[in-house]
């Protein structure tokens, strides 16, 4: 479906939104809902507007019109991009998951044995359990994108907010980032919302998919969306859809119908 539904379990919902910085905007009559237990994927070019609909649905920036209506109570789990992260100070990973809790605490309150709990289980839905002690800026790709999914995961969020979580990860990385997040939406029915710009990523874990062109979006259930046809129209080439081991692989090239079941 290529409308946009409001259903009765929308957890976010935007009515008809305009973003943007200043008076340009990015994005214009952004109309479609989050439902509770939703994975939506946010693909689009650089400077498309993707991560300006995270800062909205965290209500840093607000809209130039329309109105962004949040469950009263909803709680958000957000991962920056990887490199947003001072690597500066000798952090050590649990260090890092224990930020997750500052914005239950406060910076000043000491942590509390609930705060210890949420930490604990951080660490062990995103195995990280031998990096503890080890310091941030001394791991590898994968290993801090899992220490900031489980920072995240520390706040005991309903809605995690991924920007980019696999950019300048190895194959192997990129594989284990992505596992996680579906183990993540699988066996805690967190509601999830990630933005990329790749394609192959997107589509082997998402439900649904929201195509940003233009300042304009286009929403479509994955399986939809993986038309040859449709993928064709909205990037302007030629690309096929198929499929190696069970997971879909898009490749740029002539029209075929592999995939699209």
């Amino acid at each position: 479906m290529n409308q946009s539904e409001q259903p009765d379990n929308a957890v976010v919902r935007f009515e008809g939104v305009s973003l943007g910085y200043g008076r340009g905007a990015v994005l214009r009559d952004l109309t479609f809902s989050i439902a509770e237990g939703d994975f939506l994927g946010i693909i689009g070019p650089n400077g498309s507007g993707k991560t300006t609909i995270l800062r909205a649905i965290l209500r840093v920036i607000k809209p130039l019109r329309g109105s962004i209506h949040i469950r009263e109570g909803l709680k958000f789990g957000y991962v920056m991009q990887r490199q947003s992260l001072d690597e500066i100070f000798p952090l050590s990973v649990l260090d890092i998951v224990f930020m997750g809790r500052l914005g239950r605490t406060g910076p000043l309150r000491r942590f509390g044995s609930r705060d210890r709990e949420k930490v604990e289980e951080a660490i062990s839905v995103t195995g990280i359990e031998d990096l503890r002690r080890k310091r941030y800026r001394d791991l590898s790709g994968g290993q801090k994108q899992r220490t900031l999914v489980a920072r995240a995961l520390a706040f005991d969020p309903d809605v995690l907010l991924l920007d980019e979580p696999t950019n300048d990860l190895d194959i192997q990385g990129e594989d284990q980032v992505m596992s996680l997040i579906r183990h993540v939406h699988h066996s805690m029915g967190i509601t999830i919302v990630l933005v990329s710009h790749l394609l192959n990523v997107l589509f082997n874990y998402v439900h649904r998919v929201m195509f940003l062109k233009g300042k304009q979006m286009r929403i479509y259930d994955r399986h939809e969306a993986l038309s040859p046809q449709l993928l064709g129209e909205i990037y302007e080439t030629p690309l096929k859809v198929g499929e190696v081991d069970g997971k879909f692989v898009i490749v740029p090239g002539g029209e075929n119908n592999a995939g699209s079941s």
